[in-house]
């Protein structure tokens, strides 16, 4: 399904909202809450608030992560009877470790237009300003809060030679760090917190040295962590070299598999450039 985002048919707006300074709102995003019939919220109190700063007035409807399926229907239903429809969340751009994800892919299912705006959100600037290599990267958002599972996803993630985003709660830090460092090693970090506020503040370093400066640190955080550095670099590598490297011990697939996870790319891709070359 093709999708023409600009042909005033009903559709669901994705706008994003300041994570801290109410001047990063864009114009575009203030003009679309202005024209759309009703907004979806994560909270209506913090949207309110929001919204009476700019004077806008709009009917507010609750969506948040433990009602998203259910609003499903009723979007859809507004959309059918010709209505524009707003989403926000309480800060930054929805569906980006924010709800959203579950109502939007209901519209597209439901062969309405979904259109996401440009706009705040915190991994870009704490990327941006970390000093790490910011291409290419990996945000992957909250770890899982149970120490076990969070330990499994970053066995996983140890291998990965570019640079990992993560957000964190202040309540968990001090363990997600240690458990970086367990699992990673004793890379090179960068800590941003409560980005585009007053009290902004970035912390560099390694896991190490930082692990022990979180116990005075309040706020919001991004983690953003060096990739592995000794991971073997595949990159001037030509594809159809790479996987016959492999055939002497491993069937064809078997050896396509392995060079897609090495090169970081989809198993398809390395197949089908592989099978075109050779």
């Amino acid at each position: 399904m093709i999708q023409k985002s600009y042909d005033d048919s009903p559709s669901l707006y994705l706008i994003p909202t300041p994570i801290g300074n109410l001047d990063d709102i864009t114009v575009r995003s203030l003009n679309t809450l202005k024209t759309v019939d009703e907004i979806l919220c994560e909270d209506t109190r913090d949207t309110g608030i929001l919204l009476s700063q700019y004077g806008i007035k709009k009917k507010l409807v609750s969506c948040h992560e433990f009602n998203e399926s259910k609003m499903i229907e009723y979007v859809v239903s507004k959309l059918k009877d010709g209505y524009q429809m707003g989403l926000v969340t309480d800060q930054g751009s929805p569906v980006i470790s924010d709800p959203g994800y579950i109502v939007s892919r209901g519209v597209i299912e439901a062969g309405y237009n979904v259109v996401s705006l440009p706009g705040a959100t915190a991994f870009v600037p704490a990327l941006t300003s970390s000093g790490l290599e910011p291409s290419p990267f990996l945000f992957y958002g909250f770890l899982n809060s149970k120490n076990s599972k969070q330990i499994q996803e970053l066995n996983a993630l140890k291998d990965y030679p570019f640079t990992i985003i993560f957000y964190e709660a202040v309540h968990r830090m001090k363990n997600t760090l240690t458990n970086m460092l367990d699992v990673l090693g004793d890379r090179s970090i960068c800590i941003a917190r409560e980005l585009s506020k007053i009290h902004e503040e970035y912390a560099r370093g390694t896991i190490s040295e930082l692990i022990p400066l979180v116990d005075d640190m309040k706020g919001e955080f991004v983690i953003v962590v060096e990739g592995n550095r000794n991971v073997v670099d595949y990159s001037n590598l030509d594809v159809v070299d790479h996987v016959q490297m492999y055939l002497d011990d491993m069937s064809e697939m078997d050896a396509i598999k392995k060079v897609a996870k090495e090169r970081g790319v989809a198993k398809s891709v390395i197949y089908q450039e592989y099978h075109n070359r050779k």
